[in-house]
């Protein structure tokens, strides 16, 4: 590319646009153990819920942080602990289970953690003679099963998923925890996200590693909808159909990158690949080492991003390479297709390694000076978009923008002939830095999910934990907010109301926690087009922060 065409790259980071942070309280009563509460309790509500709200606030996240003598050290370590927020005829009952993971049910067996997980290395039996727990370093761990990220759907069905090849079926009314399902029994992947895309024929799609004498692979896999007539009483997992409609290897085999979820619209999908690098050696030798798996990811951003561009139902990959300045993105927002582009928004950040940096002492660390050097030390996201021409072939010019649509900041620039280079168009304005940029965006998925969209709701992040609820307009970039001191709200999940007829028209649900009063969680429900609150369901229980959440519709 020459001098003259080379894109133009922000002065400062995503981290450095957004106001230091000074004061911030403690958080490390957010991230403590709590007790499961297995039998429904009723909640006090505060103002009015809608009537027509009928169904379960699902979410899940870490609850468990030791056994015995043994802690964790990364928040994503914690056991997975499943929250039922039951809401019909204007009341709402509050239920949690643990997961019955084998990992969990092992280690409270024990009473010490003997399965690995994302930041801690499980100790060698201390039963065991000195050989035996010698030659134990040297036996691969099994992934875990604790399935602490989401609630995810197949075939009609509810699991509950982490980033490993493992899933556990649930019952979304009781929380019961049934069998556990292992990906590669069904096709040819060694783990798969936790945020799995829907299509309107209710198949479901996800992404999964493989690695092999091949190479390593990211492989885009296809569960399809439900059978028609399916029994109530067929009571057990069921993924039979799956398959990999694409496999893409690696653009840097011995350094595969890490993700956390993809792109699809409606004809598309695309796989980010990120550098955040995972080195193959070091996982082939980090329980020798001693080392946990978040020691293994390393932000290499001279290997930039690569979008790869999949035809969602031939699952053809297109031989143009779509390659941006290095960024780090978890969540995507939404992404459509207009006049031959396909608009991609996501939240990204300009430094991968906040990963590994969400460990307990971190989380844990006292009001003041302390907590205000690690928040500030952490990446910011902020919303973007990238704009991908669909229409590249040998007769595309070099070295021009390639984007024509009107009002659009972004530009892709062939600059060899199977190369696009993009920069990104800034999806908001100077307003959302005040609130530490945001994460866990939400929209109107199953309305708007692929298609031209107007609203994103989702959390800032003035803290290290999200303080605030947002809602943006992507064509005005105007805020809503609500955030009030002390008050820490998880990702929004947004409900349509019956018969809504705007995109907006609806509530947004989030569970709210606080570090300053015990048991004081409560739901909060907002409406979605003015985002003031209608009311709040209080339930005398402590509730760690997790991480996502869906609503299972009993309407």
């Amino acid at each position: 590319m020459s001098a003259a065409t080379e894109p133009p790259t922000h002065n400062l980071s995503s981290r450095e646009r957004c106001p230091k942070a000074a004061g911030l309280e403690s958080l490390e009563h957010l991230v403590q153990s709590a007790e499961e509460t297995p039998e429904p309790i009723p909640t006090t509500i505060k103002g009015c819920i809608p009537t027509w709200i009928n169904g379960s606030f699902l979410r899940n996240g870490p609850g468990k942080f030791e056994f015995g003598e043994d802690k964790y050290v990364h928040w994503f370590d914690g056991m997975a602990m499943m929250h039922r927020f039951h809401i019909h005829n204007a009341s709402v009952t509050y239920s949690s289970r643990f997961l019955r993971s084998d990992s969990y049910v092992q280690n409270l067996e024990k009473n010490r953690i003997v399965v690995s997980e994302f930041g801690t290395v499980a100790s060698p039996d201390p039963c065991k003679s000195i050989f035996a727990r010698f030659f134990s370093y040297f036996q691969a761990p099994q992934p875990t099963d604790n399935a602490n990220v989401h609630f995810v759907k197949y075939k009609g069905d509810y699991y509950v998923s982490t980033e490993t090849n493992y899933m556990r079926r649930v019952d979304p009314q009781s929380l019961e925890t049934k069998e556990k399902v292992d990906w590669s029994q069904y096709i040819a992947v060694n783990a798969a996200t936790a945020h799995p895309h829907y299509d309107r024929d209710r198949a479901s799609y996800n992404m999964g590693n493989s690695y092999g004498r091949n190479g390593f692979f990211y492989n885009i896999i296809r569960v399809p909808p439900p059978p028609e007539g399916k029994s109530a009483l067929e009571d057990s997992a069921d993924l039979s159909g799956a398959e990999v409609i694409c496999s893409i290897p690696a653009d840097e085999p011995r350094k595969p990158s890490y993700y956390h979820s993809f792109v699809m619209s409606e004809n598309y999908i695309v796989f980010i690949e990120q550098p955040i690098k995972l080195n193959l050696l070091k996982f082939m030798l980090y329980k020798i080492q001693g080392k946990s798996f978040h020691n293994i990811l390393s932000w290499e951003p001279q290997y930039g991003t690569v979008f790869h561009l999949v035809d969602r139902r031939t699952g053809k990959k297109s031989p143009v390479k779509y390659r941006a300045a290095p960024m780090f993105t978890l969540h995507q927002i939404n992404a459509y297709e207009d006049n031959g582009f396909l608009i991609m928004d996501m939240c990204c950040g300009d430094d991968g390694v906040v990963i590994g940096e969400f460990t307990l002492e971190n989380l844990r660390r006292e009001s003041g000076e302390a907590m205000d050097e690690f928040y500030n030390s952490l990446c910011r996201n902020l919303p973007r978009r990238y704009v991908l021409p669909l229409n590249v072939d040998e007769n595309t010019p070099l070295d021009k923008n390639l984007i024509t649509l009107h009002d659009c900041k972004a530009t892709a620039m062939k600059t060899n002939p199977e190369e696009v280079y993009m920069t990104h168009e800034e999806l908001h304005d100077d307003q959302l830095l005040q609130y530490g940029g945001l994460e866990f965006p939400q929209i109107n998925y199953p309305e708007y999910n692929g298609r031209p969209y107007r609203y994103l709701y989702a959390c800032g992040f003035g803290h290290v934990f999200a303080d605030s609820l947002l809602k943006m307009d992507v064509h005005t970039k105007e805020l809503k907010v609500w955030r009030y001191p002390g008050l820490y709200p998880s990702e929004p999940v947004f409900v349509a109301s019956p018969r809504a007829a705007e995109e907006d028209d609806g509530v947004v649900l989030s569970v709210v926690v606080t570090p300053r009063k015990e048991r004081s969680t409560f739901l909060l429900i907002l409406d979605a087009r003015t985002f003031t609150e209608l009311g709040r369901a209080e339930v005398p229980v402590n509730i760690p922060c997790g991480t996502h959440g869906v609503f299972n519709d009993m309407s």
